[in-house]
């Protein structure tokens, strides 16, 4: 809206013709001066600029909405809620049915945990006809580090579902439905981000996964959590597109040490009741997910990935 184009306002001409004649074209334009600056540019007097600026306000600005129809928006599309099961029992019991619809889930671990292996896993089971519990779909596959394997995604799916994956020209089909975008840059990648919206639209798509987002930003920015968040605006439309299409949006995020001042507020595991805030070094974990907090107040649902001493014995 802020584009609209103050010949397309209702102003009366005259004021529309003095406007467009010091070349403030669009509401943007308009509203990014003051009234007293408006005045000395349009040569006007003040009530003639401060209705025409409260005109151009309420033209612009989108429409309020109360937190009443807000609800009732979100009750309409209950229908559409829904879960993709992880077929890992424990997990999906924990997340009331899988990765849930409409909501970004991410997957926080160091390299080598199997963040990428879970994703493929993912994008498998998305894949799969809904006669055989998968959501019959396509899926788009953000491949930022170069990690995604057609190769290993059929191994999975000829381990996993041997029945099906035996099955005449079905694995090529299921493959064919996996969409694999490969950003060289986080500009790159912001530029898809409107075909992606497009494509959610045409193609069917079932699943959104982004592998991973730090590294989009760390190629530029490096993984400590900058003042300007750099995926400030990406997350806010990633968690629109899960939200208007009502669909899973599964991401990775990597890990990074911890400063002192970090070790209160983002520990992956629980501080022991011998140990003290006062005391990090003795911490069971240094690590903290990249990006920062303003990134992790962002996603809906973390799913931490660690290594276990314990399980390896």
């Amino acid at each position: 809206m802020a584009n609209k184009l103050i010949s397309e306002m209702g102003l009366p001409r005259s004021m529309a013709n003095v406007f467009i004649a010091r070349n403030i074209v669009t509401a943007k334009d308009a509203l990014s001066l003051s009234e007293f600056e408006l005045m000395e540019v349009l040569d006007v007097g003040l009530e003639e600029v401060t209705r025409a600026v409260a005109h151009i306000s309420e033209i612009s600005c989108p429409p309020y909405q109360t937190a009443l129809s807000l609800l009732e928006q979100r009750n309409q599309n209950e229908y559409l809620a829904g879960h993709l099961p992880t077929r890992l029992k424990g997990l999906d019991a924990a997340l009331f049915g899988g990765i849930p619809f409409g909501v970004v889930t991410e997957l926080v671990g160091p390299a080598g945990i199997g963040k990428t292996q879970f994703c493929l896993k993912l994008a498998l089971l998305a894949s799969l006809p809904t006669s055989y519990g998968g959501l019959g779909g396509r899926v788009i596959y953000v491949d930022v580090e170069s990690k995604f394997s057609s190769k290993r995604m059929i191994e999975m799916g000829l381990s996993s579902f041997p029945e099906i994956f035996h099955m005449e020209g079905l694995a090529q089909e299921m493959a064919g439905r996996i969409l694999v975008l490969q950003p060289a840059s986080l500009s790159e990648f912001t530029e898809s981000l409107q075909h992606i919206k497009v494509s959610l639209l045409q193609h069917n798509v079932k699943l959104l996964i982004i592998d991973s987002m730090a590294a989009l930003a760390s190629g530029e920015y490096g993984l400590a959590p900058p003042k300007h968040h750099p995926l400030g605006w990406h997350i806010s439309f990633i968690k629109s597109l899960a939200e208007c299409y009502r669909i899973p949006v599964v991401v990775t995020n990597q890990v990074r040490s911890q400063s002192r001042d970090e070790a209160s507020r983002y520990l992956f595991q629980e501080q022991s009741r011998a140990e003290t805030i006062e005391d990090p070094p003795n911490f069971n974990s240094h690590l903290v997910a990249a990006l920062g907090i303003h990134w992790a107040h962002a996603v809906t649902i973390r799913l931490v990935l660690e290594f276990r001493s314990d399980m390896l014995q």
